[in-house]
C-alpha cells in the first residue's frame, strides 16, 4: 500500500531545490521517515525498509543526520524540567 502527498512550494523555491536535487519527492520521503523514527513511530527495521538500506547503512544514515536511537525528545526534556522544577520548589 502506498499513498501520495502533495507539497506546494512557491515556484522560485521549487526551482532552486530542483537545481540542487531533481528528486524532491525522495528527499521528502526520507525526511518524513526519519522524523517518524525520531518520534518512535517507526522502528529501526521499518526505517531501513523505507530507505531501502541495510541495518549498518541505516545506522550510518542516522549518524550523518545526527539522529541517535533512544535519544531524548523535546517532550522528554520538558517533562524532566517540570519534574526538577516541582522538586526544587518543594525544598525547605
Amino acid at each position: 500500500m502506498s499513498f501520495t502527498v502533495r507539497l506546494e512550494l512557491p515556484p522560485e523555491v521549487e526551482q532552486r531545490l530542483r537545481r540542487e536535487k531533481s528528486d524532491i519527492a525522495e528527499d521528502v520521503k526520507e525526511a518524513y521517515a526519519v522524523e517518524l523514527f525520531r518520534r518512535g513511530k517507526l522502528s529501526h527495521y521499518e526505517l531501513s525498509s523505507v530507505l531501502s538500506l541495510s541495518r549498518l547503512e541505516t545506522d550510518a544514515y542516522l549518524k550523518l543526520h545526527k539522529v541517535y536511537e533512544g535519544s531524548l525528545t523535546n517532550e522528554d526534556v520538558e517533562a524532566d524540567y517540570q519534574t526538577l522544577r516541582r522538586l526544587h520548589l518543594k525544598k525547605p
